[in-house]
């Protein structure tokens, strides 16, 4: 069977621009131009349907923790300072010792500020990650396949149906978007750089892994350790190039960025935690964590907690995920449902077609094709390090996510060699599939929000009294029946001079010393019965403290 490569020419564009007009089958080639379309295509469909469907309103602890470190950042601080009634505040995924911060590394909190700065809101900073992430891909491709194929792939990344601009990842603040952006920079400078050793790659190089190591740091290694191989590798190889082309144009350039970044990642450490070598997340897992990262590592003692609340998601949740990892049974059953998630996510079945149509043909040619093995490697590398893992969610994978188009694009391409009737249907197929896919899925986030979501009531009150005149504190009271992970007690960076304050019911000692802090705002109690039903916002009994 010939190489793909020595078919190259007998591909044609799924797009049949070249049989509509010649000039037009000539623009994949102008690949700034065809990134640069794909990037603001991206990001005005994201845009337009989050105008549609409304901005979101953050669900998931992650989203208040981001939205927290992009108030931060927004107002030209690395951190804020402790606040004396900290204890009433704590909240899942922040510290408040020795600062108040997210735990999470400061990539998608910056995203997010830039969308609060230039457009008034974070939501901004989703979509225009979303843009640089399809841009990114779209660029990446370009030095894995042919042009036309590279514009097909950006093209099939903007569309995506569940990672798309209609997925999460564009209509969240949860992130995906940004971790993945740094992994095809990486993976589309290194070829450019074994190709054609040039500063410019380089140093896009060096982008991509401060990203990632500032989005998504343990998974970001997994991906990046391969990468080094190989690079390190072919530098010192007969096919290498001499010494001082290595160091001027590959090592220097690396080495400048990442000094760069290490310098202002330890600042922010700093800032954040008191020492230039322990991040905010290391400080929020020995404060609260009882499982640990990794399953081979022993559980934590149980810290002391203020709150039962904060205490049952670390026992029922976190603890209660690794304690059934350690059986083989539950280990098989969660990494499964794990990748089983993960398949529907990056795959799902629009690019299925194309795989399993030629995983007889696709396989040998994978074994014998360096750049396959390197990228099916990558994967295997990251996959494996997610086995060991005691959480894994889907974002977790974003660093390979514009690696996997590689995949399908090749495997459209062996569709054409093997049979170029069939294969020009299936290179229409796949993309139209996709149009069709992605229309359909505009209706989910363009549905109405049921009324009953605990978070809709939440954004509802904090609107509510944000009209109101003055300022006002909210004491939550929890049921026993409410759901750890429906939480409502998240704040802005400043505190103080927030409009609304959310604090956490203690016993009347605690309660009485927040109140009297607070003497001068409308004191409110908000009981969250059950997580289903309307909240009841209610004067708080000042009595109780006289």
């Amino acid at each position: 069977m010939p190489s793909i490569n020595n078919v190259r020419r007998n591909v044609t564009c799924p797009f049949a621009l070249s049989q509509v007009t010649g000039k037009l089958g000539q623009v994949p080639r102008c690949r700034w131009l065809c990134v640069t379309l794909i990037g603001i295509a991206s990001f005005l469909g994201s845009a337009a349907v989050g105008f549609r469907a409304g901005i979101p309103e953050p669900l998931t602890h992650d989203e208040f923790s981001y939205l927290l470190a992009a108030d931060t950042f927004s107002h030209g601080r690395l951190t804020n300072p402790t606040h004396p009634m900290w204890i009433h505040f704590e909240s899942f995924h922040i510290i408040h010792q020795p600062t108040y911060m997210s735990k999470y590394p400061p990539a998608q909190g910056l995203i997010l500020a830039a969308g609060q700065v230039m457009g008034g809101h974070p939501i901004w900073g989703v979509w225009m990650s979303m843009g640089l992430m399809c841009a990114a891909i779209c660029w990446m491709l370009y030095a894995w396949v042919p042009p036309r194929w590279a514009v097909l792939g950006g093209f099939l990344a903007v569309t995506h149906p569940l990672l798309g601009i209609t997925g999460y990842w564009a209509q969240s603040y949860w992130g995906g978007a940004v971790a993945a952006s740094g992994g095809a920079l990486v993976m589309g400078a290194l070829r450019r750089i074994i190709k054609r050793s040039c500063v410019f790659d380089a140093l896009l190089m060096g982008v991509g892994l401060s990203i990632l190591a500032n989005s998504r740091p343990y998974e970001g290694l997994l991906v990046s350790v391969p990468m080094g191989v190989m690079l390190f590798v072919w530098i010192l190889s007969k096919r290498g190039p001499m010494l001082w082309i290595s160091v001027t144009r590959i090592v220097m350039p690396l080495l400048i960025v990442l000094a760069l970044t290490g310098a202002a990642m330890a600042l922010y450490n700093l800032r954040t935690t008191g020492n230039g070598f322990r991040m905010p997340y290391q400080v929020y897992e020995e404060t609260y964590g009882i499982a640990p990262l990794f399953l081979w590592q022993t559980p934590r003692p149980e810290p002391t907690y203020h709150h039962q609340v904060l205490r049952d998601f670390q026992r029922n949740i976190g603890f209660f995920l690794y304690k059934r990892q350690q059986s083989m049974p539950g280990f098989i059953s969660e990494k499964i449902n794990v990748f089983l998630l993960m398949l529907v996510f990056y795959s799902g079945f629009v690019f299925t077609v194309p795989l399993v149509g030629t995983l007889i043909i696709m396989i040998p040619w994978m074994l014998r094709n360096r750049w396959a093995r390197f990228a099916l490697l990558t994967n295997s590398s990251l996959i494996a390090g997610l086995l060991v893992a005691t959480y894994a969610l889907t974002h977790y994978s974003a660093p390979i996510y514009g690696l996997n188009y590689m995949f399908v694009l090749q495997a459209l391409r062996l569709w054409r060699w093997r049979n170029k009737l069939t294969g020009r249907l299936v290179s229409w197929f796949v993309p139209l599939l996709g149009i069709m896919v992605f229309l359909w899925s505009l209706w989910g986030p363009w549905k109405s929000v049921q009324l009953s979501d605990w978070h809709i009531h939440r954004a509802r009150i904090l609107a509510q009294l944000r009209g109101k005149e003055g300022l006002h504190l909210i004491i939550v009271t929890y049921s026993p029946q409410h759901l750890v992970r429906d939480e409502w007690v998240y704040n802005e960076a400043d505190i103080d001079n927030a409009k609304v304050v959310w604090a956490r019911d203690m016993d009347v000692s605690h309660n009485c010393k927040l109140i009297e802090y607070f003497k001068d705002r409308h004191i409110w109690s908000l009981e969250v019965d059950r997580d289903q039903s309307i909240p009841k916002l209610q004067p708080y009994a000042k009595n109780l403290c006289q």
